[in-house]
């Protein structure tokens, strides 16, 4: 399974094809040049990254969707971890 995780611009290196984005709290750096031409980045705005590319351009509603889903699977994955070490 593969997993975009939103991440909101924060800087944007236009001659480097490349930006600062926020995932989460964590600052990554990512490779842009797929949105630059089409889809007219700023910073601010909310991109979906994987494998350290910016795929696509989306809405700050989508983007606060996805960290909630992504955190309850996590939740879910953690407790499921706990358990499995707590059993023998």
């Amino acid at each position: 399974m593969c997993v975009g995780m939103p991440g909101q611009l924060v800087e944007i290196f236009v001659d480097e094809h490349a930006a600062i984005v926020d995932v989460a709290g964590v600052r990554r750096r990512v490779n842009v040049g797929l949105l630059l031409d089409d889809e007219g980045i700023a910073v601010g705005d909310w991109v979906l990254i994987h494998v350290g590319f910016a795929m696509a351009k989306i809405d700050e509603a989508e983007a606060r969707d996805s960290l909630v889903a992504i955190e309850e699977l996590a939740s879910v994955y953690g407790d499921e971890l706990a358990e499995l070490m707590e059993s023998d």
